[in-house]
């Protein structure tokens, strides 16, 4: 699968995949979400070795990682002898770290140069607000990534590699932010209506069901029938922007999906 194409949101059923947003978007928007990644850089001390590092970032308009990291440190260190780094990116597991997302971004992480300085800074101390503390000492300096490859998984045999340009011109999801409040509001309050959804629009039968991940295209659930977990995707009757936009589209589900019962 190329980047640029929408990934399948597969049907456990063997039925045909659901569109959603390409592994680029998705990426971006993983990277976007995130705050503190874990840096693996070349280690000096012990040759060939990968050394890693926990380490907070901020992005650029194109994407790139942007540190804050002292001389002192082992990272900063490995990297001013071999600029080669990569950086991963995991979402929260709720309690299954590898049916989550993870972004690995590989690169070369160099000093950022002065023209950029002042906008790398203000990008960065917007994420990490207490970084104001020691931005200014001499130790410290501002490094960025410049990135030669991603590599994206989804979940259980959601995978693949991204290329640089696609990556730096995909857009985070705009339900990026959002998403936590749609699918707790939804699990909380509409659940029954996720189950009428879910049969009306996917074509699947369930008894339970719960939203797990939405986005601009549509959302994902996960239901149960008896005893038989599985995983399915609906889309959205049109894309999507906002969270208002995705309640009126939702209560329009739900009213055909009610009418059609």
């Amino acid at each position: 699968m190329s980047a640029g194409q929408h990934a399948g949101g597969g049907h456990d059923d063997g039925r045909p995949p659901v569109p959603e947003p390409s592994y680029a978007e998705r990426a971006r928007t993983l990277a976007y979400l995130g705050r503190t990644g874990s840096l693996s850089t070349l280690s000096r001390k012990q040759a060939g070795f990968p050394f890693g590092s926990v380490m907070p970032y901020a992005l650029d308009s194109r994407g790139r990682p942007l540190f804050l990291i002292s001389t002192m440190a082992m990272h900063t260190q490995n990297l001013a002898s071999e600029p080669r780094a990569s950086l991963l990116i995991t979402q929260d597991a709720g309690g299954d770290p590898l049916g989550a997302g993870r972004v690995t971004l590989l690169g070369k992480v160099g000093l950022v140069p002065a023209a950029d300085l002042a906008e790398c800074r203000r990008l960065y101390l917007e994420r990490h607000e207490n970084a104001r503390h020691w931005v200014d000492f001499d130790d410290f300096a501002f490094y960025r990534m410049e990135i030669v490859d991603v590599y994206f998984v989804g979940g259980f045999g959601v995978m693949g590699w991204v290329d640089a340009l696609s990556y730096s011109e995909a857009e985070p999801d705009p339900l990026a932010e959002a998403g936590p409040g749609i699918l707790s509001h939804m699990n909380a309050d509409h659940a029954d209506a996720l189950v009428l959804i879910a049969r009306h629009f996917g074509g699947l039968a369930a008894g339970q069901a719960k939203m797990t991940a939405v986005d601009r295209l549509g959302f994902h659930l996960r239901l149960q029938q008896g005893d038989r977990v599985f995983g399915g995707r609906v889309n959205f009757l049109r894309e999507v922007r906002t969270s208002e936009d995705t309640r009126a589209v939702l209560v329009e589900m739900v009213r055909q999906a009610r009418g059609a019962s």
